[in-house]
């Protein structure tokens, strides 16, 4: 497993979360999947329920920061978070605006050898990444990488623009996942329904 040092990359001057965000929409539309960032409601569904104990935590795809933000203001400290963002503008950003988080410039393909936590070692995985617009083969190898680094019983919690959960039942059956929708918000822009993973548990 490497050991990945927090993002050191360039620095640039503020901009609003909007414009970098639309900058980067107009640069890599499929990357970033949406056109504007997620708003407060569905970054309060994505971390429903979640408090100290649900650390360490990795992002992947934190974009702005509106979810890393949502964590923090439920207690997990900002060293039990890591966020691995492909963007290196979203990534230089996030560094500087959350300070102590763990921010690593790369593709969430790779999250099993990124994570600092080591193997099995996180208990929660936020995924800002858009799942719909991605070939199946990545979103494979994300999902895989992501179970890797999760512990035992740990979460993979998902959004989705789309009317289904994006991980198809042929995909979670191959990684023996069990979907539950948690959250539909209907004031998110647009409306988004929040979704949770877990490895399936062996029958008794």
């Amino acid at each position: 497993m490497s050991n990945p040092e927090p993002f050191s990359g360039f620095k640039r001057q503020p901009v609003s979360a909007a414009l970098m965000f639309g900058r980067e929409w107009l640069r890599a539309p499929l990357l970033v999947g949406a056109v504007a960032p997620s708003g407060a409601a569905l970054a309060r569904a994505m971390t429903a329920g979640m408090s100290a104990a649900d650390g360490p935590v990795i992002e992947l795809g934190p974009g702005t920061g509106v979810f890393t933000g949502a964590l923090l203001n439920r207690g997990i400290a900002a060293d039990q978070i890591a966020a691995i963002e492909a963007s290196q503008r979203f990534a230089a950003a996030l560094a500087t605006s959350h300070t102590g988080v763990t921010v690593i410039a790369a593709d969430a393909t790779r999250v099993s050898h990124l994570t600092p936590f080591g193997p099995a070692g996180a208990a929660t995985i936020i995924c800002g990444l858009p799942l719909l617009s991605m070939p199946p083969a990545k979103v494979l190898r994300i999902l895989a990488g992501s179970f890797v680094a999760l512990r035992p019983g740990g979460v993979f919690r998902l959004f989705t623009y789309g009317s289904r959960c994006p991980v198809s039942g042929a995909m979670r059956d191959r990684l023996g996942l069990v979907v539950r929708r948690t959250a539909f918000v209907a004031l998110n822009l647009p409306p988004a329904s929040v979704y949770s993973l877990e490895r399936e548990e062996p029958a008794g």
